[in-house]
């Protein structure tokens, strides 16, 4: 007897099922991106029970003929390859998101489809249904111009796939992420997601301008405070065009999963991108915050690789330095425009923190007729005296009444010349508190400036800019260092010996696996040679870029910065305090220390009159 079989058809369909079907969020990432490539303006998704029990996906696009449907849940039947001049089909020019052609047999394989579609101008749709791989007859229907998709009971033919699956919340937020990262790339097309009875999702067709319409659309999926706090980010070079919108450094997140990079308007999560955006962003975030960015990358279909993997989430770049030097240039010249910007969430955030504790829940209860009915007390009159009374049970310090402060703050004389207000951003300083904040007031409010964190800035980028100009100084290890490595590693950094030679950092193979370190950068003082070379290997195979080189070098610019940069607790006169804001105004970046903290906090008239019941 044979020891290799073949196997049976079934199997080997639900085989192929589970490279493109891992979840209800795969199966309706497939099937939107079939009606993406219909060329529908409207994609209406239903599920239930988190897409295990039902998920249904109605668009107007195109549809199909009878002849078509019985064709396109077949294994490998896709309308969307194009073919060469020698009858092959071209792999090397795809413009669809779809073109394995597995979806719909994958999907048919492990659940129960049923298929209901109908071409514009014929005059009766056609339905097929398909149980576990077994079809039936394509039969005439009712139904409107386009495709409905409905795909009930998942994975019943394969039940030990329905143990991996989650809870319904769980697989409903899949569905919904997958849902939103389609809809950013196509802000031209409507969605609609409901689940059970709940509208998760409804966001009509954005329209005019493509900068105009893709912000209005991602401003819809993430909230108004991204179009606040968002960058316009623009470039191209050789062919390959870079748009989009990336936030400001002090509009973060905890997590990369606001980072959301898109080529040729499909999703996808690859490390070159990833890299690159963590090496735009590097100068200006804490360790262990990320940036929230959309980025939009068109390339020729030639250039990039979409047949990587069955999910089709992962791509390859033919030249990924061009790709990468066109994110990191594009970012950091969005970055350097914004000047001294920081988030509007600064402020918003201390406004909260100024609210004081309980306010607007007094009880009305104690409102009404008192004193024996002879004093009516309102509920506002009991908020204004309790918001009056708070500070002092806090036991908040009071103002001495003969008119002085307290001795850690300072204002100008009282027969000094009070100049007018400039026409600049942060104003004109007022006064210092604590030695360490500026009070600056402006046309329409107030700044408050943190005088170290915003010098320490000041002074990285002078530094940055001295680096740039005179390169970093070098310093000859006595003995060369011969560092010994695994695979392939000093082969990789042998090839970016000339990039890390500009960081200061110079080494060349040496035998086979092991390179010979001879300078390495004055700013690192004494380091463990060894270690950083392991770990500028490591981060060339994940990122393709020497970011450990780069951020020991940030970091000790950074601390020398901040040793060198004006003291909380320092005095500060008139004259340095205004030079100081005049120099922010001018500087790019001064937003936001080299820590990622914000160095201002702008307060605008309005606001204030808020936090006093003005308005």
């Amino acid at each position: 007897m044979n020891r290799i079989r073949r196997l049976s058809e079934g199997t080997i369909n639900r085989i192929a099922a589970g490279e493109v079907v891992e979840r209800p969020a795969s199966v309706v990432k497939e099937l939107v991106e079939n009606a993406i490539d219909a060329g529908a303006s409207q994609i209406d998704i239903v599920i239930v029970g988190g897409g295990r029990d039902l998920i249904r996906i109605s668009d107007d696009g195109c549809g199909m003929s009878a002849d078509d449907v019985l064709v396109a849940v077949e294994r490998h039947a896709t309308s969307k390859l194009k073919q060469a001049e020698d009858g092959r089909e071209n792999l090397q020019d795809i413009d669809t998101l779809g073109f394995r052609g597995e979806a719909l047999p994958s999907i048919g394989a492990v659940a129960r489809l049923s298929l209901t579609t109908r071409e514009k101008a014929a005059e009766t749709a056609s339905h097929l249904s398909v149980e576990g791989g077994k079809l039936g007859l394509v039969e005439p229907a009712a139904g409107h111009a386009g495709t409905r998709i409905e795909v009930r009971d998942l994975f019943y033919a394969t039940p030990a796939r329905l143990k991996f699956l989650k809870s319904d919340g769980a697989e409903t937020q899949a569905v919904s992420d997958v849902v939103k990262r389609l809809a950013m790339a196509h802000e031209g097309v409507g969605f609609s997601l409901t689940s059970g009875e709940r509208n998760m999702l409804r966001l009509p067709p954005a329209h005019g301008d493509l900068f105009e319409a893709r912000l209005a659309r991602l401003s819809a999926i993430m909230g108004a405070d991204f179009a606040a706090n968002a960058l316009r980010v623009e470039a191209g070079r050789e062919n390959v065009r870079l748009t989009g919108y990336a936030c400001l450094p002090t509009f973060n997140r905890g997590t990369a999963q606001y980072q959301y990079l898109f080529v040729n308007g499909r999703p996808v999560r690859d490390k070159l991108l990833t890299g690159a955006v963590r090496g735009a962003y590097m100068d200006f975030l804490a360790r262990g915050r990320h940036p929230v960015v959309a980025l939009f990358l068109e390339i020729d279909a030639a250039q990039v690789d979409v047949n990587v993997h069955p999910a089709k989430t992962e791509v390859r770049f033919r030249d990924a330095g061009l790709v990468r030097g066109l994110i990191v240039g594009a970012l950091r010249q969005a970055l350097a425009a914004a000047g001294h910007r920081a988030s509007t969430t600064v402020a918003e955030t201390a406004l909260g923190a100024l609210q004081p504790e309980g306010a607007g829940t007094v009880q009305n209860s104690q409102a009404g007729w008192q004193d024996g009915g002879r004093n009516w007390v309102s509920p506002s009159t009991l908020q204004a005296h309790a918001a009056a009374q708070r500070p002092y049970d806090q036991g908040a310090p009071q103002q001495n009444w003969s008119g002085e402060f307290g001795a850690s703050a300072r204002v100008e004389p009282e027969n000094a010349a009070i100049p007018d207000i400039p026409n600049q951003p942060l104003g004109i300083a007022r006064g210092q508190v604590h030695e360490t904040y500026i009070i600056a007031q402006t046309a329409d409010g107030i700044v408050i400036v943190d005088q170290h964190a915003a010098h320490e800035r000041l002074v990285y980028e002078r530094m940055k800019k001295a680096i740039a100009a005179n390169g970093l100084t070098r310093q000859m290890l006595l003995i060369p260092e011969v560092v010994e490595l695994d695979g392939d590693a000093a082969e990789r950094l042998s090839r970016r010996a000339d990039e890390l030679a500009e960081l200061g950092f110079v080494l060349e193979k040496f035998g086979e696996g092991a390179v010979v370190v001879r300078e390495t950068p004055a700013l690192l003082g004494k380091l463990n040679v060894s270690g950083l070379v392991r770990d500028l290997a490591d981060d060339l195979v994940e990122l393709d870029e020497a970011l450990s080189l780069k951020e020991r070098l940030e970091e000790v610019c950074s601390t020398i910065a901040c040793h060198g940069s004006v003291r909380a607790g320092r005095r500060l006169n008139a004259e340095e305090m205004n030079a100081l804001l005049r120099e922010m105004e001018v500087t790019p970046h001064s937003g936001q220390c080299n820590h990622g903290r914000p160095t201002y906090v702008e307060l605008k008239l309005a606001d204030i009159e808020r936090l006093f019941g003005r308005r």
